[in-house]
């Protein structure tokens, strides 16, 4: 098979997936996301299957996925080639170490092929409804459910499936609240790590994540749980940890988170206010930096910023105040200058802002001190603001000094904690995979429950107790029978005991099938496909001579069968007695049939009917001999628990089925204008005959129909009917 090795540069880790078909290939080509693609030469020589891809690398069905993306070919050994690509891509140390991820593949499920996936919809397809909406809420998204893809994409080793499947049941009994079960994204983590981006927010659903731990296992129903998510997690993480010292170690992320960041509900520190300073200038400058660190670790710093504001506050007081009394002085109704302090949002500033404001007509006048200080303000890169803005130097110098005050120190106190936790990235990576999972299947169990759904044990039993003495097998059969349909089991029993179906078992979820058969020259043949019903007969006979036994076994062992299932059955045969049509059940005798035929086809059954009148006569006389016959055939065998008559209803032109029709099994013949007959089964008569009646010329077609017990009896009769109407002329 292939070799499929995905990297993870941000984690920095790889796993090694072989002998997958060419189909799973591809669809983990369609499901998964990557930046690079490369493809080994040894594909170019390869020849399995399909996917002859020759020298230049044309055909095959992996080979179409490829051909429409961008890759490149390598060469040499897989691993370590593709290794030394990711650093040389990602600008990683060409030391620094890869993790292996690997789960071994022994006893592990093979991936979905590329048609399953896209049947479930686990491939988005046009049309093709997606089972993980089935399988989860709707409020449901993100991490989870690509946990839940990937499970059903890459089923798990046997031992794994049974941990999630027990952690369901154990979910959806118990009675403690649970926590939310905080998703980050492993691979984000380790990169806001590395790169000491992470932020105050960040840290805090990082501790989120390790008290949550903590929290399952303080909660004796929640400690099992997590018990049984620590192989799950080392499967989806290949990290392998310890219950308690992964306690533990969250516990001291915990503690080290708290003891630095600010927590929600914390208050150890205020939003400066000063007077003449608009409050949403403080407001938007310091809620950006302040509450993120605990002011313990950053005094200093929080004295320097009250200092720097309060400096701003002097400055804009002895500036821009005289300014502003000035101008309200001479404000005039009629359109006199205007002015006041005001915080330019755009430009983290506060300066002040004129209206039909000319600084030289006011020289000689109060605050002309004040007014030969101003200066237009500026951006960041020197050019002026615009004709209303106007600020001083003193105030431009409080301006940088407050902005510089104590952002840094704060951002360099988080850039710290960031490499402290580098260290315990081991732990950091499994707990938040193991509450994506926690929280996945918390979500399945949620919508199981109110789509009122049970936890199956599938139960594949053949041939149940043919060990044994046949009388009291059959019973022991149907009492395990009973109880499987008590508890709800989901499950397939196949057996020979026939006398297992005349017992009284006390059963509401059981349901009855047989193995189709047909009859193809003279020999009675399997469909493979599963009928309603009950089937008392094999296929014993037909085997034994396909295997070589003597044909004259044969013909005794018949004679054998005959004679005992003959006396069995003649307290049917009264049942059937009267339900017999014309000539006879075991063999149609054309002789006595009341359609009968002459060179020139049928004759008339009366003179004082029309040539359609006779023919809805004729096909309805056939329909009830050809149809009756083949249900007394199936009562016979026990494919029906009972006998059911038939009985011919005739819609007319200008009539429709009644409802009791929709719903249930119905075979019916159409009589279209051109003389031809229609046969069809459906359980929806009514719809089906107005589908007809829409077509051209169909206007007024009429029909007959009987109703029959299930859908499979209707297919049989369906195609039973096409055979033998043409062969009735």
């Amino acid at each position: 098979g292939y070799c499929m090795i995905s990297v993870l540069e941000t984690m920095k880790t790889f796993s090694v997936e072989d002998g997958l078909t060419e189909e799973a290939i591809v669809t983990k080509l369609r499901t998964c996301c990557y930046h690079y693609l490369f493809l080994h030469t040894s594909l170019r020589h390869n020849s399995s299957g399909t996917s002859r891809w020759g020298e230049f690398g044309e055909g095959g069905l992996l080979w179409g996925e490829c051909n429409g993306k961008h890759f490149e070919w390598f060469d040499g050994t897989p691993v370590t080639e593709l290794l030394y690509k990711v650093r040389e891509l990602y600008g990683i140390d060409q030391e620094a170490t890869f993790r292996n991820v690997t789960v071994s593949s022994e006893k592990r499920p093979r991936p979905l092929y590329l048609g399953t996936a896209t049947q479930i919809g686990a491939i988005p397809t046009e049309g093709i409804p997606s089972l993980l909406k089935v399988l989860l809420p709707s409020n449901c998204f993100g991490l989870p459910v690509l946990y839940i893809r990937d499970l059903l994409l890459n089923p798990p080793p046997y031992v794994i499936a049974s941990a999630i499947q027990s952690t369901s049941k154990l979910m959806s009994n118990i009675t403690c609240p649970v926590p939310e079960f905080t998703c980050i994204s492993a691979a984000k983590l380790v990169k806001l790590l590395e790169s000491k981006e992470a932020n105050h927010i960040e840290f805090r659903r990082i501790k989120n994540v390790v008290d949550e731990i903590s929290h399952m296992y303080g909660s004796s129903e929640l400690f099992a749980i997590l018990q049984m998510l620590l192989d799950p997690t080392w499967v989806a993480t290949g990290l392998k940890i310890e219950c308690k010292t992964l306690v533990k170690e969250c516990e001291l992320i915990s503690r080290r988170i708290g003891e630095i960041v600010s927590l929600d509900g914390e208050k150890d520190h205020e939003i400066s206010s000063f007077p003449n300073i608009p409050e949403d200038f403080f407001e938007d400058m310091e809620s950006s930096w302040k509450g993120r660190v605990k002011r313990v670790h950053a005094e200093k710093a929080f004295a320097e910023v009250e200092r720097a504001a309060e400096a701003l506050s002097k400055a804009v007081t002895e500036d821009l105040l005289p300014i502003i009394l000035r101008v309200k002085a001479v404000m005039s109704p009629l359109g006199g200058p205007k002015g006041e302090i005001s915080y330019a949002r755009e430009h983290e500033a506060v300066w002040f802002k004129g209206k039909r404001f000319a600084p030289s007509v006011w020289s000689g006048s109060h605050g002309e001190e004040q007014i030969k200080l101003l200066k237009p303000a500026t951006d960041s890169k020197g050019r002026n603001v615009g004709e209303e803005w106007f600020t001083t130097s003193k105030v431009e110098d409080a301006l940088n000094r407050y902005h510089e005050a104590a952002k840094a120190e704060v951002l360099e106190l988080l850039r710290g904690l960031s490499a402290e936790l580098q260290t315990e990235i081991n732990v950091l990576v499994f707990s938040s995979m193991l509450l994506v999972i926690a929280r996945a299947l918390f979500s399945h169990v949620s919508e199981g429950r109110r789509r009122k759904w049970v936890f199956p044990t599938l139960v594949l039993m053949d041939e149940i107790c043919r060990g044994t003495e046949m009388a009291k097998g059959t019973c022991i059969a149907g009492s395990i029978v009973e109880i499987l349909d008590d508890i709800g089991c989901l499950g397939i029993i196949s057996t020979h005991l026939h006398g297992i179906f005349d017992l009284p078992l006390t059963t509401k979820n059981a349901v009855y099938k047989a193995m189709g058969t047909e009859s193809a020259d003279g020999h009675t043949k399997p469909t493979w496909k599963l009928i309603d019903g009950i089937c008392r007969e094999s296929l014993a006979f037909e085997t034994a001579i396909k295997e070589g036994i003597p044909e004259a076994i044969i013909r005794r062992a018949e004679e054998l069968y005959h004679s005992i299932n003959g006396r069995a059955c003649s307290e049917n045969d009264m049942k059937i007695g009267n339900l017999s049509p014309p000539g006879g059940v075991n063999g149609f005798d054309e002789a006595g049939d009341s359609l009968r035929r002459t060179s020139n086809g049928f004759t008339h059954v009366s003179d004082t009917l029309n040539p359609i009148e006779i023919l809805q006569k004729e096909v309805e006389n056939a329909v009830i001999i050809v149809c009756q016959r083949k249900l007394i055939d199936l009562y016979k065998k026990r494919s029906l628990s009972e006998l059911a008559e038939v009985t011919c209803v005739m819609v007319g032109a200008r009539e429709q089925p009644p409802p009791s029709t929709i719903g249930a099994s119905s075979v019916y013949v159409l009589f279209r204008p051109d003389k031809k007959l229609y046969v069809g089964q459906t359980d929806d008569l009514v719809g089906r005959v107005r589908a007809h009646r829409s077509k051209e010329g169909m206007e007024n077609a009429t029909c007959l129909y009987i109703v029959v017990p299930g859908k499979s009896v209707a297919s049989e009769l369906e195609t039973l009917l096409i055979n033998q109407l043409p062969r009735r002329g």
